[in-house]
């Protein structure tokens, strides 16, 4: 399995394309893209490396991971993958934007029942296969992607190097994150890597020592 992570828009979210390396079948993670520039360096990668985008994959529908969606699918033909319960932050996208002062004029495509995931599903491209873990609380519809083979996970927003995601949305839990957190991931192997939605990859034997979760 071979990982290539960009940041992109002004919240500097981590937009994730991984590939299998025989095959060149590939999944973008959190299209994030706001800008046109940063649209062309994700076909740009795709391009150069000859790899075949099999899904589109949201860890969550928070607008800032999914700015890109359009452009993705449209892109490359493929339909973006997500939960069902963050359906409200994509169809108001809008509006919740302009909570936090920014202005979006755009819309983005909604999420089609027959891609919704849930807890148990699996999502393959190549040789590798994620097994979707469901986790809410920083929003009801946050998804893990986890390859036991790899010890990899891909989490969003659910877990950070040192902390864990915000829980002060009005449809957030933070019991639910931290619960989620300690039974899910927490009793995953030491060495499974860890990417998150912002900031730096860490592993779960690093966070069950030493994240802020443990003070709460």
């Amino acid at each position: 399995m071979k990982i290539k992570q960009f940041q992109f828009n002004d919240i500097s979210v981590n937009t994730y394309i991984v590939w299998d390396s025989q095959t060149l079948d590939a999944v973008i993670i959190d299209p994030g893209c706001y800008y046109p520039q940063e649209e062309q360096t994700l076909k740009q990668f795709v391009e150069d490396n000859k790899l075949n985008i099999n899904h589109i994959l949201n860890t969550h529908l928070h607008f800032d991971h999914i700015f890109g969606n359009n452009f993705a699918e449209e892109t490359f033909g493929v339909a973006a993958k997500a939960h069902s319960a963050d359906m409200p932050w994509l169809l108001q996208i809008g509006r919740r934007l302009a909570s936090f002062g920014i202005q979006y004029n755009k819309s983005v495509n909604p999420i089609k029942p027959e891609n919704f995931l849930q807890e148990g599903d699996t999502v393959s491209f190549g040789r590798h296969t994620f097994q979707i873990l469901h986790i809410p609380g920083h929003s009801p519809g946050s998804l893990v992607y986890y390859c036991k083979e790899e010890n990899t996970l891909f989490c969003g927003d659910v877990l950070f190097k040192g902390s864990l995601g915000r829980y002060d949305f009005a449809d957030s839990n933070g019991t639910a994150l931290v619960q989620g957190i300690r039974q899910k991931l927490f009793t995953l192997p030491d060495n499974t890597v860890v990417y998150s939605g912002h900031g730096p990859s860490t592993t779960i034997g690093i966070e069950k020592v030493y994240n802020i979760i443990h003070s709460l």
